[in-house]
């Protein structure tokens, strides 16, 4: 399998967990609440993390890219918040009438807006890239299929 293809199966792989995530967040917040699955999800997440560092972590990270006084700056380690708002806020979204398909639709428009932003912005230290009317035909094409997907009742 080149690397391409791989790339590629990795990144569906990621998107069908992400879905499953989403849809199990939800069910546990529908019998809990949104905060205490986010929890629940983030302290299993925490210990197969663990787990995967020390059944893996026998090789040396490669180096982080460090700011310019060659330090990897402090905020950089917030990344987990986004990441617990996304659980809370994906799980509060499946339980209402935009159900499982029409909150992932609706969070792959968010991160395909977002992401060619942050692409002709630099945001987040991402390399600046011209936003091309092929971008933008993508960006609609998720936009309109999303909207099909939510107002079609998926």
């Amino acid at each position: 399998m080149t690397g391409r293809a791989l790339d590629w199966l990795l990144a569906i792989a990621g998107g069908v967990l992400l879905t499953l995530m989403t849809q199990t967040n939800a069910v546990l917040a529908r019998h809990t609440d949104a905060l205490y699955a986010s929890w629940a999800a983030h302290a299993i997440g925490a210990v197969v993390a663990l787990l995967l560092v020390l059944a893996l972590g026998r090789r040396r990270p490669p180096p982080m890219r460090a700011g310019r006084d060659g330090r990897t700056p402090r905020w950089y380690y917030l990344g987990g918040i986004p990441g617990a708002l996304v659980v809370v806020l994906s799980a509060v979204a499946v339980n209402s009438e935009l159900a499982l398909a029409g909150t992932i639709a609706l969070m792959l428009t968010g991160q395909v807006v977002f992401g060619t932003a942050a692409d002709r912005l630099g945001l987040l230290h991402t390399p600046r890239r011209r936003v091309t009317a092929m971008d933008l035909a993508v960006a609609g094409c998720v936009l309109a299929g999303s909207v099909l997907i939510v107002l079609g009742g998926a």
